[in-house]
């Protein structure tokens, strides 16, 4: 019994650890994205950083990505389309985990 038990434990132990290196990529790349975006927005040092912060925040307005992309795009306008936001995302969530990883 004790064995199966230390399965149960290892299995929770590992679902825990994989959901926050999944928040944390999650956040960095928002991060990523924002600092990208406030460069295409003329922003740096403190500015960008700031800037960086909101896109992060904005992440918590609902489930999923789409609060994230709204945010960009909208303060983008027309210097970013969609296709090229979205590839970004796509890109700063693969360096954010490769981050995490070099990290470890």
């Amino acid at each position: 019994m004790s064995t199966f038990k230390d399965r149960e434990n290892a299995f929770e132990n590992k679902f825990a650890h994989d959901a926050e290196m999944q928040f944390k990529a999650e956040a960095r790349a928002n991060k990523l994205l924002g600092l990208w975006a406030a460069d295409l927005m003329g922003k740096s040092g403190d500015d960008a950083a700031e800037y960086a912060k909101e896109v992060i925040k904005s992440d918590f307005e609902e489930a999923g990505h789409e609060d994230v992309y709204r945010k960009v795009s909208g303060d983008l306008g027309s210097k970013a389309d969609e296709a090229t936001i979205r590839a970004k995302m796509a890109e700063c969530l693969i360096e954010a985990k490769a981050q995490l990883i070099d990290e470890l």
